[in-house]
């Protein structure tokens, strides 16, 4: 069960890498807006497969939402900023 585990763990790292490129690459701040918002999922869902690979998948999947309030709030203030609307 393990070997299933490692092996989506290496494809997610995949994902992650090809996302990196759009981030550095995009063509616009969209694109790259997006390929952060896919890097933070794929990371939460990292961290929950490492924690069942580890044997403690309750303490991994707090982090991941802690991670995942997170990115929300990041996301949230960087789009104001790219908004640019004045409250």
């Amino acid at each position: 069960m393990n070997a299933i585990f490692i092996t989506m763990m290496v494809a997610i790292i995949f994902i992650i890498g090809s996302m990196l490129q759009r981030l550095f690459q995009g063509p616009t701040v969209y694109d790259r807006m997006n390929s952060l918002g896919v890097i933070g999922a794929d990371t939460i869902l990292l961290l929950i497969l490492f924690g069942y690979v580890d044997g403690r998948p309750d303490m991994y999947v707090d982090i991941g939402i802690s991670y995942a309030m997170l990115g929300f709030v990041g996301s949230v203030i960087l789009a104001k900023f790219l908004g640019g609307k004045k409250i």
